[in-house]
This record gives structure tokens, C-alpha cells and sequence, in this order.
């Protein structure tokens, strides 16, 4: 079985002022181009999960090897993101032995960074997260282990998967992601797009 992978993309990009999900970067959109670099990194399913905007950014898409659902409860935070698309795995690939989290809004993110923390995850001899590392944290992307989906159920509110990062439940190995650093949240970051 194959690792599955989950998009993030359920904010309203407030911030911002406009859905980051359809911002353009190399003649597609954020969250065509998360998709893609996923399936491209070796994942399957990709599930995105959609909130805010969702029938505009639905319409937009212009792929179809994912899977959409809809977090209702998008406004409660990032952990409900996450429990929206893990019930959506369930359905779909019940036997994956893990997740690939990603945002759609890293834009130095590439599918062979992807690729090579799918290839160390399944080089582990036991079952261990494997996280990105950048500017002294760890981040997502991440792949996580079958044996942590319940505490990633268990988040909530605005505590995304980095809270399991900083205190692992299992062991976790780190792979630099230069760049990783770099998001949209801001209309002064929309200068890495170009």
C-alpha cells in the first residue's frame, strides 16, 4: 500500500484579501500545483480538503486524480482540516500505512522533496513521522504513521499536525527542506510567485 496524502486547503486566506488556493505559480493554481506535486511525490490518494470558497476554487480545478471534501467546520481551525480529510482516507484507502500533510501554499515546495521523505518513511525499520526541517523548526510537509492518526484526530482548534512534531509520539526523522520557510499569507509574499 502507498502513502496517501492530504492538501490543506480549507482557509479563507483573510490576510491575504483573496483565496491563496488560486493564486497562480508556473501557469497553474496553488492548490493544482499542491495536487499535483503529491501524486508526483508518489502518494496515493490525493484527498484536498476544501472550506472557504469551495465552490469557486471547485469550478477552478482543473484536475480530476483527487478527491475533494469539504471540512463545514473550516472556521474552527486547521486541526478540523486535518480530521476532515483522515475521515475521508478512512473511506478511501483504509490500509494506508500513512499520510502526506501538505499546504497549498509553499510555493519553493517541489515533488522531490516529496518523493525522498516518502522514500525515507518507507525505509524506516519501524513506524516513524518524518517531518521537514527549515529555518530551526520542523514543519509540513510530513508524512505521518498510521500508528499517530489518533493524535492527529485529536487536535483542535487552530493546532495544526507541528504541535505532534515538537513532541512526537513515535520516532521521527528530519529532512531539510530549504525554503520551506517561505508561505503565502501576506500580499507582500506574493513576490515568491513570480
Amino acid at each position: 500500500m502507498t502513502v496517501a496524502a492530504i492538501v490543506l486547503a480549507a482557509g479563507a486566506s483573510r490576510r491575504l484579501g483573496r483565496p491563496k488556493q488560486l493564486l497562480m505559480h508556473g501557469g497553474e493554481t496553488m492548490i493544482e500545483r499542491a495536487i499535483r506535486l503529491a501524486h508526483e511525490g508518489g502518494a496515493v490518494p490525493v484527498i484536498a480538503v476544501l472550506g472557504a470558497h469551495n465552490e469557486l476554487i471547485r469550478e477552478a480545478v482543473r484536475l480530476s486524480d483527487f478527491t475533494p471534501v469539504i471540512n463545514s467546520a473550516w472556521d474552527q481551525g486547521i486541526s478540523t482540516s486535518i480530521q476532515t480529510g483522515l475521515a475521508a482516507l478512512e473511506e478511501s484507502a483504509s490500509q494506508t500505512p500513512g499520510v502526506l500533510i501538505v499546504a497549498c501554499d509553499q510555493p519553493r515546495l517541489s515533488a522531490g522533496h516529496l518523493r525522498a521523505m516518502l522514500e525515507v518513511f518507507y525505509a524506516q525499520a519501524t513506524p516513524a513521522i518524518v517531518a521537514s526541517a527549515y529555518q530551526g523548526v520542523l514543519g509540513i510537509p510530513a508524512v505521518f504513521p498510521r500508528e499517530a492518526f489518533a493524535e492527529l484526530r485529536a487536535l483542535c482548534g487552530d493546532k495544526g499536525a507541528r504541535i505532534l512534531l515538537m513532541r512526537p509520539p513515535c520516532p521521527l526523522v528530519a529532512l531539510p527542506f530549504p525554503g520551506g520557510e517561505i508561505d503565502i499569507d501576506l500580499p507582500a509574499d506574493m513576490v515568491h510567485l513570480e
